[in-house]
């Protein structure tokens, strides 16, 4: 679904003969340019598109890095074709560096719930299939119980009917995503919110969660 969006998209991209100027910044390196100092901890989460989960983690003060990818499956090594295809298990996801003296896990837990749509299996907005579930990988315990502290909080207090069905399960091996899908918000803006438009995400999620969509 998204390569058909995407080819529409380029045409109009092309008939207004607007292009994007490629970044060449990289996901290790910390926003600020500076050197990060104390200890950083790692937070992985799969809301669909990788594209449109990078955007607003990226934003957060105290969040160093995130990178696009793909984790939760067992094919070593895929390629964006072979999980796009599905088969190989895995959910596109985005694999987050932060500061823990500057932002809290459960910050980002708040900011990744407000991005996706936790009441589907299997799909987000228009993209469909495993490889586009919704999960909350954890790396410690600590993170394990606030995951699961969230979720009965938001499945108690949710602004809109049905389940919660959003995974809650160990991390596993992550992949980085091949460098074109890094930051493809930023290189390739207008596609990128032709994407978003046209895939239903930004109404889909203001329907659910109202004015904190996306917050």
């Amino acid at each position: 679904m998204r390569n058909a969006i995407l080819i529409t998209g380029v045409l109009i991209a092309l008939s207004a003969a607007v292009f994007a100027v490629r970044s060449n910044s990289t996901a290790d390196t910390a926003k600020t340019g500076q050197p990060v100092q104390g200890k950083l901890e790692t937070a992985t989460f799969a809301g669909g598109c990788f594209w449109c989960m990078e955007h607003p983690f990226d934003e957060l003060p105290g969040v160093v890095s995130v990178t696009s990818g793909y984790t939760g499956g067992h094919k070593k090594n895929p390629t964006y074709e072979e999980v796009s295809a599905g088969g190989t298990g895995h959910a596109e996801s985005v694999q987050i560096i932060y500061d823990p003296s500057k932002i809290g896990y459960e910050k980002l837990l708040a900011v990744y719930w407000h991005n996706i749509d936790p009441t589907v299996k299997d799909r987000q907005f228009c993209d469909s299939g495993h490889q586009y579930r919704s999960a909350i990988f954890y790396h410690t315990e600590e993170q394990r119980k606030a995951a699961l502290k969230s979720r009965e909080a938001l499945q108690m207090n949710k602004p809109f009917p049905g389940q919660i069905v959003t995974e809650i399960t160990p991390a596993t091996e992550f992949y980085p995503a091949e460098e074109y899908h890094q930051h493809y918000y930023k290189k390739n803006p207008i596609r990128y919110r032709f994407y978003r438009s046209s895939c239903g995400r930004d109404n889909r999620l203001k329907e659910l969660w109202g004015n904190q969509a996306g917050h």
